[in-house]
């Protein structure tokens, strides 16, 4: 396993890298995670591939100083810039997402599907529109709101309890807000994170067209026990494209990016 930084624009991207196979898989990692959610691959992934997996902007080691942006054309060029790289400019590549990646994932495949030879998606963000995420994002005022929430929480720490004693909000979900939004560091990291991605829209209907007109394989792999991100919202998403898209389910939460659960994702990233 190896380290670098590559220059993209005033900004230091991190990523890692292993294996010197041909086929290239692009590791895009969840919310608040980094490259070294991967790692554990490189004692599974068969001699004909090369890993590459970054540290997406305000997360991980990558040095962002671009702004609150991270636009569709940086996200292509930097991928652009790791593929020149590594030799593999003409290469094919699979898109391997958790989470949030996910959303990355699905973007990059509506961006340059000749590019992509099939798409893995863990529990993955992006299919289906998050009204809170919509709001803090997508509008003026609720970016403002969201902003002035992150340095004054208290009114939101108020709204999640009693949304919790009315049972509108599952606990699950409870635990998973509160862990995000605990200090002010990692609140004001949301905020970044969050602000930074707000142009990573990937429109699913032109997906599956995509899809459906090269034939791309995509593989979902959920866990049963997820209560943040379900697997209906995946059962959904192959309506229309079964034949190109399966999706599995396994025993377990949100964190299906873990060592315990390799044969299921080996398998879905070379059937």
């Amino acid at each position: 396993m190896q380290t670098a930084f590559i220059q993209y624009r005033s900004s230091q991207v991190h990523y890692c890298w292993f294996g010197a196979g041909p086929r290239i898989i692009l590791c895009l990692h969840g919310y608040g995670e980094s490259e070294t959610t991967f790692h554990f691959l490189e004692n599974y992934v068969p001699p004909d591939y090369t890993v590459i997996a970054l540290d997406l902007p305000y997360h991980g080691k990558t040095q962002w100083h671009e702004g609150l942006t991270f636009s569709i054309a940086d996200l292509l060029a930097i991928t652009q810039l790791l593929l020149e790289k590594h030799g593999q400019e003409a290469s094919k590549i699979t898109l391997l997402g958790f989470s949030m990646g996910g959303r990355v994932a699905l973007q990059l495949l509506q961006s340059m599907p000749n590019k992509i030879e099939k798409t893995v998606l863990l529990a993955p963000d992006g299919l289906k529109v998050n009204i809170w995420y919509w709001l803090a994002t997508q509008t003026y005022l609720g970016n403002r709101l969201f902003g002035f929430t992150m340095k004054h929480p208290a009114w939101f720490f108020w709204l999640l309890q009693t949304g919790n004693r009315l049972k509108l909000i599952n606990q699950s979900v409870l635990k998973f807000t509160r862990y995000y939004i605990h200090d002010t560091t990692v609140r004001r990291l949301l905020y970044e994170r969050w602000t930074c991605m707000r142009t990573i829209k990937p429109d699913l209907a032109f997906i599956k067209t995509l899809i459906r007109a090269n034939q791309l394989p995509v593989h979902l792999l959920y866990g049963k026990y997820d209560r943040i991100i379900r697997h209906e919202r995946g059962e959904k998403f192959r309506t229309g494209i079964e034949s190109f898209c399966t999706l599995h389910i396994i025993q377990t939460g949100h964190q299906v990016l873990q060592e315990k659960y390799v044969n299921h994702i080996m398998q879905a990233i070379q059937s």
